[in-house]
């Protein structure tokens, strides 16, 4: 992973995140702070509110000298970024013009709904990135990347998450599990029926897949007790970028994914 892209607060999610991306950054790191100044502010020359935000740009700066002076980070090349965006949309044109790989950002991982993502700042850029999104929701000491998990069905729309998902373990030489989570309702296969379909994907789309089988009440409690059980490094979900967390998600792996697991989610839009 040559480039990553790390949006920070200044908290200690975004230390998280930052560890992370240390132990799996090839080349460099961008950390950026966004503080989402007026754009009128800007437009006064020599008043009280522009000296204001120069004040707030500077203090920004001046918040890496000690929060970027970590054992963790020496020998990396890091780069540091203030940036005024009001909407959470405009990191795109950084990953796009600084060529980056991966977005990683911490979660303050609250309980309830709003967990991982709903109301938050890490949402805000999940649902308007374009690129890979890596939410770290706690620190993990010796990260390393090696399985993946991923809910399968099968669907036409699932060959391109599977694909995505995929090229990202490629790139770190893990392996991707993906897992049909059968459940108890209209929508319950026999282990044979889940064979012979996995068996007419490979045909059509020449890959050759592994699928498990887990039985749950839920996808969202199959995916992370699958998980759990393979000791998963990373839960990939795809997302379809549409406001809230019922609409950006991808099938029904939504709230209760975000509320009960504290591994890393990687989302990218399909």
């Amino acid at each position: 992973m040559n480039k990553i892209l790390v949006p920070v607060d200044f908290s200690e999610c975004s230390e998280n995140a930052l560890k992370i991306s240390a132990t799996i950054a090839n080349a460099q790191i961008t950390v950026l702070r966004k503080i989402g100044l007026s754009e009128a502010v800007f437009t006064k020359d020599e008043n009280q509110e522009f000296i204001e935000a120069q004040y707030y740009m500077k203090l920004a700066k001046k918040h890496f000298d000690s929060f970027l002076d970590k054992p963790y980070l020496k020998g990396l090349k890091i780069e540091t970024m203030v940036q005024n965006y009001k909407i959470f949309s405009e990191i795109n044109e950084i990953v796009k013009s600084h060529e980056i790989d991966l977005v990683i950002m911490g979660s303050h991982g609250l309980s309830g709904v709003k967990n991982l993502f709903v109301g938050s700042n890490t949402e805000k850029v999940v649902r308007t990135s374009e690129f890979p999104v890596l939410v770290i929701k706690e620190n993990i000491p010796d990260f390393t990347i090696e399985k993946i998990v991923m809910a399968w069905h099968y669907k036409d729309e699932k060959v391109s998450s599977y694909r995505k998902a995929k090229a990202f373990a490629d790139i770190f030489k893990a392996k991707l599990y993906l897992v049909y989570v059968n459940l108890p309702t209209n929508d319950f296969l026999s282990t044979n029926e889940i064979e012979e379909r996995t068996s007419i994907f490979m045909q059509n789309y020449g890959d050759n897949i592994d699928v498990g089988i887990y039985d749950d009440y839920s996808v969202e409690d199959g995916l992370i007790h699958y998980a759990e059980k393979i000791n998963a490094d990373v839960i990939a979900v795809p997302t379809h970028g549409r406001k809230g967390l019922s609409h950006f998600f991808l099938g029904s792996t939504g709230e209760s994914l975000a509320n009960n697991s504290n591994l890393p989610v990687l989302t990218f839009k399909i």
